[in-house]
């Protein structure tokens, strides 16, 4: 079956940086392509930004644009998230996020359990 574990969240003063991890396993990984959601406390989930599956192509959310940087290692099954210069407001749980198309039965998307990232002095 499918997993989606992310790992690497905690509490961070403004500006400074965490890396999360998200571990892959149960599907092909190097053939999808992966993305990085948030939600925050009273607001709808969002997508922070999205990697092709060989991590020749990145999209970000405008309020991420140049602060955060997705990556992925096939080898490791494994799609990172490098967060600098955080602000309070990207304060949230952030989520590992892939849809797998499987033959007859068409495509599932799956979530991590998520990760709280939480940024105040």
């Amino acid at each position: 079956q499918v997993q989606l574990v992310e790992s690497g969240g905690g509490l961070v003063q403004p500006g400074g940086s965490l890396r999360l991890s998200c571990a892959a396993s149960g599907f092909t990984f190097r053939s999808y392509r992966m993305n990085w959601y948030r939600q925050a406390p009273g607001k709808e989930r969002e997508l922070v930004a999205e990697i092709s599956s060989t991590g020749g192509m990145t999209n970000y959310a405008d309020s991420v644009k140049g602060r955060f940087i997705i990556s992925r290692d096939n080898a490791k099954s494994t799609v990172y998230l490098q967060m600098n210069s955080l602000k309070p407001e990207d304060t949230a749980v952030y989520y590992c996020n892939t849809k797998v198309s499987y033959a007859i039965v068409g495509t599932y998307e799956y979530w991590g359990q998520g990760t709280q990232v939480t940024v105040s002095s």
